[in-house]
């Protein structure tokens, strides 16, 4: 992701949405986005609040003190997928408790850290030798969510039936959320039927994403949400260049012509279901 130049704005929606899943702290080219100018930007466009998600500890940190500092953002923290088992390779097994620990406490910091995420399982980037790690993370992580009353936020890469048997095992907490959808229609009904709310990110707008595009017809409007995972899944058409909060329009315009319903109507469902999975008032 080396291309600096941003991507235009593109039309403000007409009714707010929130982004609930970003990494300002990664920004471009690895560095952080000035907050402000972020929030800034995607106000203009109809994007008036952002969920900063943290995915080590020094991000995790980063991310409650950007909710403590700027009243647009909320916060989630946790140690990602391919995150802990680095730690346990890298630095033993004490560490790994000390990181588990210090998420708890960070996720009990304030008002503002309204979730604990992205937890979850991934197969792409961690190989057999840091399964095991990985499942028990996730499942410190469900612990956590549950005893603090906090919205859970999963990551799913290639991992689809391994995350609900973990679900299954835990019991799924009152509020979660599939991050970056990626499953089919049947993979879709089986979040649901459990409770989840499935949010989309501008993968949705890619051309060999016709599973996706079927999963998000069948969503009930009360469970769908909308997120960047900025800077990263870039939608169309704009692929290849830094994903930022503003460009959270073309992934919803494409959503709704998707399921072929107004426009104003899916971005005023989106925003009260953020509400109801993350908790207003910010």
């Amino acid at each position: 992701m080396t291309d600096r130049e941003r991507p235009p704005a593109p039309e403000p929606l007409p009714h707010p949405v929130v982004d609930n899943h970003c990494h300002l702290d990664i920004g471009r080219d690895g560095e952080p986005w000035d907050a402000e100018e972020a929030i800034a930007a995607a106000a203009a466009v109809g994007v008036p609040r952002i969920v900063q998600i943290g995915c080590d500890l020094p991000g995790a940190r980063w991310a409650v003190a950007a909710a403590a500092e700027h009243p647009a953002l909320v916060a989630g923290v946790a140690l990602h997928p391919n995150e802990a088992p680095r730690i346990a390779a890298r630095d033993g097994r004490a560490a790994l408790e000390a990181a588990w620990e210090e998420i708890e406490r960070l996720a009990g910091a304030h008002a503002g850290v309204r979730a604990v995420g992205e937890t979850g399982l991934d197969a792409f980037r961690t190989g057999e030798e840091g399964r095991t790690v990985q499942v028990e993370s996730f499942r410190r992580h469900v612990d956590i969510a549950r005893r603090l009353d906090k919205t859970l936020v999963i990551h799913d890469r290639e991992t689809h039936e391994q995350v609900l048997e973990v679900i299954d095992g835990e019991g799924a907490p009152d509020r979660w959320v599939m991050h970056c959808f990626s499953g089919d229609a049947a993979f879709a009904r089986a979040c649901l039927d459990r409770g989840a709310y499935l949010s989309f990110a501008g993968t949705v707008t890619f051309k060999n994403a016709a599973a996706l595009r079927e999963a998000l017809r069948i969503v009930p409007r009360d469970r769908v949400l909308v997120e960047t995972d900025a800077p990263f899944l870039t939608p169309t058409p704009h692929r290849g260049r830094a994903n930022a909060s503003y460009l959270v329009p073309l992934t919803v315009r494409a959503m709704a012509a998707e399921r072929g319903e107004d426009l104003g109507e899916l971005c005023a469902a989106i925003d009260a279901n953020t509400e109801a999975a993350f908790g207003g008032g910010w």
